[in-house]
């Protein structure tokens, strides 16, 4: 299943995270951000995933969202390109890890496309497209997905979202959880849509990993909800989603 995991890969923060796209412009205080990560990679460490811990990287503020310049499967890897200017060099710098832990690393050639907009569900694979995935970098990731005998689907980011997982995240095969914005889409007219309450919306962006559901601090409406069908552990990211960041991005997951 797709949200079966047994290993992962993180990145440490480093000091000038809290420099870090903002579009708040809100900076997070650096030693509770830190203690957060590592709260992250305990959780993740129990619920039975061994951890790649990346150095971190004081020349890229936000290279600690690992999750938007590559994207990793049990058969392969797939290295992107950021939308965002001052996250081009993302993907070189983690390029020999995953060179190193991958058989086949395929490399996007043509356009640009982030971790951020890409949603797996049992099926298939969603690529957003938004101010971070164009249709050039779109088309050309579903090639690369096919190589690797993933089917893919091209749909719209709402307009005024950062990346398309912003707003929703698949919790198992027939579920997902979306903002009231997406839930008004065609986009998952073949599964059961769970609604974020009214002005708990970023709390869609959840992360199931084998048989817990984690969601992010702040949303106690949403967790209730959640807790009747899932098993929810509570995630601390305050000070992470001052940067415009959520669950996912921290880690890439196979």
């Amino acid at each position: 299943m797709f949200y079966e995991f047994s290993r992962a890969i993180v990145r440490s923060p480093g000091k000038t995270v809290i420099n870090g796209l903002s579009e708040t412009g809100i900076k997070p205080d650096y030693l509770t951000l830190k203690n957060e990560h590592l709260s992250y990679i305990k959780s993740l460490q129990n619920l039975g995933l061994t951890i790649d811990i990346l150095e971190s990287e004081d020349s890229l503020p936000d290279s600690v969202f690992v999750e938007d310049p590559a994207l990793t499967f049990k058969n392969g890897a797939i290295l992107l390109h950021p939308g965002a200017h001052s996250r081009k060099k993302e993907r070189a710098l983690i390029k020999p890890h995953l060179m190193e832990t991958f058989d086949r690393v395929h490399e996007l050639k043509k356009g640009y496309a982030e971790g951020g907009d890409i949603l797996r569900l049992n099926d298939e694979i969603l690529i957003g497209l938004s101010d971070r995935t164009n249709q050039l970098g779109a088309v050309e990731l579903q090639n690369l997905l096919s190589q690797l005998d993933y089917q893919s689907r091209i749909v719209e980011t709402p307009k005024g979202v950062l990346h398309f997982k912003s707003d929703c995240s698949a919790l198992d095969e027939e579920t997902v959880l979306v903002t009231p914005r997406l839930a008004k889409s065609e986009i998952f007219n073949n599964h059961e849509l769970i609604v974020t309450p009214e002005g708990e919306y970023g709390a869609a962006n959840a992360l199931r990993v084998n048989e817990v559901l984690l969601v992010p601090n702040g949303y106690p409406k949403t967790a209730e909800l959640l807790s009747d069908k899932f098993e929810v552990k509570i995630i601390d990211i305050f000070e992470v989603s001052k940067l415009d960041a959520g669950l996912s991005c921290m880690s890439l997951r196979w």
